[in-house]
């Protein structure tokens, strides 16, 4: 009997040996993906598959390094067992339903928010899935109420503030705007913001007729995306508006030296054109009384 047990603990050490491998290299691949070593740590997630194929968090790096390589399907296949294997962690079942939203399977995405939200409804970002999920559908303001519910459970959540503030900037509320957007910049610097971020703050602004902040907005966002025909347009309508029109004249060749077809940028520029030349002339014109 003595002999019996000892062979059995034997081998029951034996047989766990490659789950233990398989976890050392789990998280050394976690800890290569967190330095942005993403060829080593799926070297390292491989390897751990190799020695033990339910090893969750081995089938979840695999899922990560695969998504980065933008091989998006063998992505979701690896989270899937993820899942699966993790008895449906929620920080999964987000995760796993926030690649299926940016594959466009919005249908797949809702299913593994709603089962999120059972298990994981402290989660910051089980909100923000389901505020996108809203939102795709077309409810404005359930989505809002979502994205309020993860900024309670987490206030600096950029993404999330970003996303309100479409929704605020649609519905014509450009104080709300602001103030979610000034609580973002408050946790960071101009630099670091989004640069969406810049281009709502300088529209919002805009609407609310304070043109020189919405200028420097713009005139921001200009040296953050210097190839976004958009933004030189944005700030060619300011400066057009406020009668600049050196300013606006440069902005425009900008845009239609990035983007020549545009069709916004042609009509302003003859606008400008048209608008310099009647200042011009009632300039001319007073002048000669």
């Amino acid at each position: 009997m003595l002999a019996a047990s000892g062979c059995r603990a034997i081998r029951s050490r034996s047989e766990s040996q490659p789950s233990i491998a398989a976890r050392r290299l789990s998280r050394q691949g976690l800890e290569a993906m967190h330095h942005g070593r993403w060829d080593y740590a799926e070297e390292l997630f491989a390897g751990a598959l190799d020695l033990n194929e339910a090893d969750d968090r081995a089938n979840w790096g695999m899922a990560e390094t695969l998504w980065q390589r933008n091989e998006r399907e063998d992505a979701v296949t690896y989270m899937k067992s993820a899942v699966r294997l993790s008895g449906s962690h929620p920080e999964l079942l987000v995760r796993l339903g926030r690649m299926h939203f940016e594959l466009g399977q919005f249908e797949e995405a809702e299913a593994n928010c709603e089962e999120a939200l059972h298990v994981g409804r402290e989660l910051p970002e089980t909100w923000s899935l389901h505020g996108d999920c809203l939102q795709q559908r077309g409810e404005s303001d359930a989505a809002l109420a979502a994205y309020h519910r993860a900024l309670a459970l987490q206030p600096d959540f950029p993404a999330v503030q970003v996303q309100a503030a479409e929704l605020y900037r649609q519905q014509g509320r450009y104080d709300r705007l602001l103030a979610t957007l000034d609580r973002l910049r408050d946790s960071t610097s101009d630099c670091a913001c989004p640069a969406r971020v810049h281009m709502l703050r300088g529209v919002a602004m805009r609407k609310l007729g304070r043109d020189e902040e919405a200028a420097q907005c713009f005139a921001m966002l200009a040296q953050l995306t210097p190839e976004d025909p958009n933004v030189h347009l944005q700030i060619a309508s300011l400066s057009l508006e406020a009668d600049d029109f050196e300013t606006a004249r440069l902005a425009t060749r900008h845009a239609l030296e990035i983007d020549p077809a545009s069709p916004l940028g042609h009509e302003l520029h003859a606008q400008i054109d048209q608008r310099s030349r009647l200042a011009a002339e009632a300039l001319h014109t007073g002048t000669k009384r």
